[in-house]
């Protein structure tokens, strides 16, 4: 009986190289697993702190100090100039946004109200008109039996075409009263002209009259809904020509701040008409918006 025999070397050398060929194997994948786990690692790590600069408390912390930031040494902070450059940007931003909303609030506001008495503002509101010596008859004598009156004589014909200093924007001249085209503040303002010249043809008697001491008033009216005019404003002085002067030269000037409403008109009437000059630069009447 032949005893049993041994593996022989080209067995136990194929063992041994298929044996290391294993632990390598497993060495590599060992290796690869490692250094694939430490990469993911790596890149959570990072990926999470690139996030962390914009986003969470610590960008909204930055941005309330952003003004304070500037003036810190940032160079050992990676994120600092990524979180600078998009604070600036957000406000900005928000800066353009606010003034846009507070551009279209005042807008609104500023259309609502003069939408109040449903009309639409006008870009200029604004009259003077000035006296015509050519026109004969520029006074309206006082009628009693009419429902609308006042005191004195109400002077109808002013000049107000574009004719010398004379104009009307966004105002219109009914019958020489000028009618208020919106709700408002306006100043009122007003002059005349009074000159008395003697004639010597003129009877002595008349003369004497005319002499004797008068009472010049000039009055502004305003006519609303009311059944009678509203006087606004009214100024006088006392004339006393001597005998010896040729002529008497007086002038009245008033003006003043009232509150009209849409429609309202205004008008101006004086005493003694006769004695009126409608000079152009002497005797006039105007009126502009002021709020």
């Amino acid at each position: 009986m032949l005893p049993a025999a041994g593996p022989s070397p080209a067995q136990t050398c194929g063992a041994v190289l298929v044996t290391a060929v294993l632990l390598q194997s497993v060495c590599v994948a060992v290796t690869f697993l490692y250094f694939t786990n430490e990469l993911k690692q790596l890149r959570d790590t990072y990926s999470k702190s690139g996030v962390a600069c914009l986003t969470g408390e610590e960008m909204g912390n930055f941005l309330q100090n952003l003004d304070l930031s500037e003036g810190e040494d940032r160079e050992a902070d990676p994120c600092w100039q990524v979180k600078w450059h998009l604070g600036k940007l957000i406000k900005k931003m928000m800066a353009r946004s606010y003034e846009e909303n507070i551009s279209a609030v005042n807008g609104d506001r500023a259309l609502t109200l003069s939408h109040t008495d449903g009309q639409p503002p006008a870009t200029r509101i604004a009259a003077h008109l000035t006296g015509n010596s050519n026109r004969r008859s520029s006074l309206s004598p006082r009628i009693d039996s009419l429902p609308r009156r006042g005191n004195g004589q109400k002077i109808s014909n002013w000049e107000s075409s574009r004719k010398g200093h004379s104009f009307l924007y966004n105002v219109e001249l009914r019958n020489g009263e000028l009618v208020i085209p919106q709700t408002g503040f306006y100043y009122i303002y007003s002059q005349t002209y009074f000159r008395f010249r003697e004639n010597e043809n003129e009877d002595s008697s008349l003369l004497a009259q005319i002499r004797n001491p008068k009472q010049l008033v000039q009055y502004v009216y305003k006519l609303t809904n009311y059944p009678e005019p509203i006087l606004l404003m009214k100024s006088a002085r006392t004339s006393c020509w001597s005998k010896k002067a040729e002529y008497g030269l007086y002038s009245i000037y008033q003006g003043g701040v009232f509150q009209l409403k849409r429609e309202d008109r205004i008008f101006v009437s004086v005493s003694n008409g006769d004695i009126v000059d409608m000079d152009k630069e002497a005797s006039f009447f105007g009126a502009f918006m002021i709020g």
